[in-house]
């Protein structure tokens, strides 16, 4: 089709103005019809159940919130290398971890993007599915 921008209308007809795109102004593009499916959630727990969160490692160290461990981090390509953070777990979040030393009165913001892995002394708390 070739527009002639000379012609106050195109192939709709006279009085109906026409975009160099070939829709009719005031008039939204066509929609394309995607469907749409929701997302599928877990059902909710029944009878007072107890909801246990997926497996992932932000979740691993929430269930163990209050217990001291040894985050071995390694931040490749720069000056700080691999360090090495010991204490509390105060809280954790789908990219950082929130570690407390008590010896140094310290508190870290942790990216877990950083981190290569956890030691605790003794049992951690897990839920397997």
């Amino acid at each position: 089709m070739t527009i002639n921008y000379q012609q106050p209308w195109g192939q709709f007809g006279p009085g109906i103005p026409v975009s160099p795109f070939g829709a009719q102004t005031g008039q939204p593009f066509p929609s394309m019809n995607v469907p749409f499916f929701p997302q599928q959630f877990p059902q909710p727990p029944i009878g007072g159940a107890q909801f246990f969160e997926q497996s992932f490692i932000e979740n691993i160290l929430r269930l163990n919130r209050g217990k001291t461990a040894v985050v071995y981090m390694n931040f490749e390509g720069s000056q700080w290398g691999s360090k090495i953070f010991k204490g509390e777990i105060l809280e954790s979040g789908r990219d950082h971890l929130i570690l407390r030393d008590n010896q140094t009165n310290t508190t870290y913001l942790l990216l877990l993007i950083y981190l290569s892995y956890v030691t605790f002394e003794g049992d951690i708390d897990y839920i397997r599915f």
